[in-house]
C-alpha cells in the first residue's frame, strides 16, 4: 500500500502517461551523458584573490580550452588576453573603455571578433551538459540570444544571416559589454560542474569573509571542515577558548580587515586593554607576519603585538579551564602555565625545566594560574558578544553546517580534511568522549552529530549536553584524537615562550600520514566507509606536501591525494608552489599546481594527469546517476500502473 500511496504522490508531479514516458527519455538522456567536471580544493586560508582566480580560471582548463579550441589560429598574446578577459570580464572591459586610441569602427569589430571567440569557447565547455541545463546556467536578459547563437548551423546562409543580425544588434544597442561579461561568466560557470572544499577556509591569509562569499555563490558546493573552520565555528557557538584563539591567529597574522571590516568584530576593548597592561612591554616573540597589507583596519605592529600577546594569556588560561572540566580529554601535559616557575622565569616540562623567553605575565594569579581577571572577565564577555551577534559570521557559519560535515563520500571518492586517527599498529583509535569511546568511521558520524549540538541544540533543552558540545569544538581544534588535528599535541605555549626550543615545538602526526600512504592501509579507510577499493580514492588535505624537497601528493599507489599544497602565503617557503587542484572529468584525474598569486601577471597553473579512467565516466556510473536511474524504475512502475488502471491518469 505504500508503495501505490508513493506512486499516486509521484503521479502528481506526472499526471499522464505523455508525460511520465517523456521524463523516462530525458533521465535516460541525461544518463548516458559525461560526468561533470569535479574540482578539489583544499586549505584555502583566507587567500581570496589567489582563491578566487582558480575559480575563474577553473585552475588552468579555461587557458587548455582556448588553446584547444583556436590552436595556431590565435597567437599566444590573444590567447592569454582572452583568457584574462574571461576571468575578469567587467575589469578588462573597463580598460579598453579607456583607450583613447581606438575608434567606434575597431571598438565595434573587435566587439564582434570577441563575442565568436566566447561563443566557439561556451560550445566547447558546454558539449557534456543537456540543452536546458545550459540555458538555466545562462542569464535571463540574454539567454535566448545566447543559446541561438552557441546552437545555429552556420553551413545554412540563411541562419549565417541570423546569426550576424543577433551580434549587430547587441552591438547597435550597445549592449556589447553586458553581453561579452554574461558569455565569460557562463563559461566560468560551465568549465566547474560541482566543488569541494577539504576544509581550511579561514586563518593566515587576509580575507576568509570574502572567500567564504564566493563559495555561497557557487552554484553546487560541499565543504568537508576542517580544523581552522571548526575553530571559528566554536567561536560562533560561543566557545571562549575558540574565541581567544580566532583572535591571537588573527591579530598574529595581520587580519584585521577579516576581523573587523569583514565579521564586525569590535577589537576596540582589546586594543584599550592590551595598551594599558602591555604598554611597557616590547613583545617581541607576539610580533605579527605582515604577509598582507590592511586595507581598512590598519594596525600599528607594535599595538597588534601587545593586542596578541593580550589575547595569547587569555586563551592558555581558558583552555586550562576547559582542559580541568574534561579530564576526558586527556591533555593534562597542556597544563603549563601552573607549572611555570615565575621567580626564576623556568618552566617544567616533562621533568626538565627550560628558561622563558618572555617572563612578563602581569595578568596571572601565580596561585590560580587558570582565572581570569576581572578586566579579563569583562573583555571576554565583550568579545563573545561581538563574535555571537555578527550577522556575517552566523551567516557563513550557517552555511559551514547547512553544506559541510567531517567527511563525504561521493562519485566513490571520500573525501576529509585531516586523518582517520590510528595507532603504532596501524588500528583506528578510539577517542574518549562523554559519550563513550568512538573510532574510524562511526567517531566521524558521531562527530557530525555534537558538532550540529553545538550550534543548534537550545541550551534550555539540555543544558549539559549544549556546553558538551562546545567544549568539544575546541578539542577537534587541537586534540591528539581529534580527525581534523592529527597530531599528538598543539605546541602554542611552546611557540611563544620557548620558541628557540625547537624540539619543544615539533608537533608529532598521526601514525595515519604514515600508513595512509601505504595502498593496504588506504583500502583499509576505503573499506571502512563503505567504498569499493577497486578505483576509489582518499582525497585528504591538511598538510603542506613539500614539492621543492620532492614530495608527491599522489600516494598509495593512485589510492591517496593530499592536496595541501600551501595556497596560503606563510607556506610557499616550505613547499615551493601554491597549492594544488584535484580536477576529475569523464576521462582522467589531473592536479593543478598553482603558482603564488601576483596580481598582473601570469598565474596559469601547471595541469599534470595523474590518472586515466578505464572507460569514459558517464553521469549513469556517478552518485547522481544511481539517483537517476531509481527515478526512471519508479517512473516505469507509474507507467504500469497506468496502463493496468491500478491508478487513474488526469488527464
Amino acid at each position: 500500500m505504500r508503495d501505490i500511496e508513493y506512486l499516486r504522490l509521484l503521479g502528481k508531479e506526472f499526471p499522464t502517461s505523455r508525460k511520465a514516458g517523456a521524463e523516462i527519455i530525458n533521465l535516460r538522456a541525461i544518463c548516458a551523458l559525461p560526468k561533470g567536471t569535479e574540482y578539489f580544493f583544499s586549505d584555502i586560508h583566507g587567500e581570496y584573490e589567489s582563491f578566487s582566480h582558480l575559480l575563474r580560471s577553473s585552475s588552468g582548463i579555461i587557458r587548455a580550452k582556448i588553446e584547444e579550441t583556436f590552436g595556431n589560429m590565435m597567437s599566444e598574446e590573444d590567447q592569454l588576453e582572452l583568457a584574462n578577459l574571461i576571468y575578469y570580464p567587467s575589469e578588462t572591459i573597463e580598460k579598453k573603455r579607456h583607450d583613447e586610441n581606438i575608434t567606434t569602427k575597431q571598438l565595434h569589430d573587435e566587439q564582434k571578433i570577441t563575442i565568436n571567440r566566447l561563443i566557439a569557447i561556451c560550445k566547447v565547455v558546454s558539449s557534456k551538459y543537456t540543452r536546458s541545463k545550459v540555458r538555466k546556467k545562462m542569464p535571463a536578459d540574454y539567454a535566448y540570444a545566447i543559446d541561438e547563437l552557441m546552437h545555429l548551423d552556420m553551413n545554412d546562409f540563411n541562419k549565417k544571416a541570423y546569426y550576424n543580425e543577433i551580434i549587430n544588434g547587441i552591438i547597435e544597442i550597445e549592449s556589447a559589454d553586458e553581453f561579452v561579461i554574461a558569455l565569460c561568466e557562463l563559461i566560468q560557470n560551465l568549465t566547474i560542474d560541482s566543488l569541494h572544499i577539504i576544509g581550511d577556509i579561514f586563518d593566515r591569509g587576509p580575507r576568509p569573509d570574502l572567500v567564504m562569499e564566493e563559495i555561497m555563490n557557487f552554484h553546487d558546493v560541499d565543504i568537508q571542515w576542517g580544523n581552522h573552520d571548526i575553530d571559528w565555528m566554536g567561536a560562533a557557538c560561543g566557545n571562549t577558548a575558540c574565541i581567544a584563539n580566532v583572535l591571537r591567529i588573527g591579530t598574529s597574522y595581520n587580519s584585521f580587515d577579516a576581523l573587523e571590516d569583514g565579521y564586525g568584530i569590535n577589537l576596540r576593548p582589546l586594543s584599550m586593554f592590551a595598551a594599558e597592561v602591555y604598554g611597557d612591554d616590547p613583545c617581541e616573540n607576539f610580533q605579527p607576519h605582515l604577509l598582507d597589507k590592511t586595507e581598512y583596519d590598519s594596525v600599528n605592529p607594535e599595538l597588534a603585538a601587545k593586542m596578541c600577546k593580550a589575547i595569547s594569556i587569555i586563551q592558555l588560561k581558558l583552555e586550562g579551564s576547559l582542559i580541568k572540566r574534561h579530564p576526558e580529554y586527556g591533555l593534562e601535559d597542556r597544563l603549563l602555565l601552573e607549572r611555570i616557575d615565575f621567580e626564576n622565569g623556568e618552566v617544567d616540562i616533562r621533568g626538565k625545566k627550560y628558561k622563558l623567553s618572555d617572563t612578563n605575565f602581569p595578568t596571572v594569579d601565580t596561585k590560580a594560574p587558570y582565572k581570569l581577571s576581572p578586566e579579563e572577565e569583562e573583555l571576554m564577555h565583550t568579545l563573545k558578544l561581538s563574535f555571537m551577534h555578527s550577522k556575517l559570521l552566523r551567516k557563513h557559519v550557517q552555511f559551514l553546517y547547512s553544506h559541510g560535515a567531517m567527511y563525504r563520500s561521493i562519485n566513490n571518492n571520500l573525501l576529509y580534511h585531516g586523518c582517520i586517527p590510528m595507532d603504532e599498529e596501524g588500528n583506528f583509535t578510539c577517542m574518549t568522549t562523554s559519550d563513550g569511546s568512538f573510532c574510524g568511521k562511526e567517531l566521524m558520524d558521531y562527530l557530525n552529530t555534537k558538532i550540529h549540538d553545538a550550534f543548534f541544540l537550545d541550551i534550555r533543552d539540555d543544558r549539559e549536553k549544549k556546553q558538551d558540545a562546545v567544549d568539544l569544538m575546541w578539542y577537534l581544534w587541537c586534540g591528539p584524537n581529534s580527525p581534523l588535528f592529527g597530531k599528538d599535541k598543539i605546541t602554542t605555549f611552546e611557540h611563544l615562550f620557548l620558541k628557540d626550543n625547537k624540539e619543544l615545538c615539533v608537533e608529532k602526526y598521526n601514525p595515519y600520514y604514515k600508513f595512509s600512504a601505504e595502498e593496504l592501509y588506504a583500502d583499509k579507510i576505503l573499506k571502512e566507509f563503505g567504498l569499493n577499493p577497486e578505483g576509489a580514492h582518499i582525497i585528504n588535505g591538511h598538510v603542506p606536501v613539500k614539492t621543492m624537497k620532492g614530495e608527491s601528493p599522489v600516494k598509495a599507489n593512485g589510492k591517496l591525494y593530499i592536496i595541501d599544497g600551501g595556497l596560503s602565503k606563510a607556506y610557499h617557503e616550505q613547499t615551493g608552489i601554491a597549492g594544488y587542484t584535484l580536477i576529475y572529468n569523464s576521462n582522467h584525474l589531473a592536479l593543478a599546481a598553482h603558482k603564488p598569486f601576483v596580481r598582473g601577471q601570469e598565474n596559469t597553473p601547471s595541469i599534470q594527469i595523474t590518472e586515466t579512467t578505464k572507460k569514459r565516466i558517464l553521469v549513469k556510473d556517478t552518485d547522481i546517476g544511481k539517483t537517476l536511474i531509481r527515478q526512471i524504475e519508479d517512473l516505469k512502475d507509474l507507467l504500469a500502473a497506468y496502463e493496468s488502471g491500478l491508478i487513474r491518469e488526469n488527464r
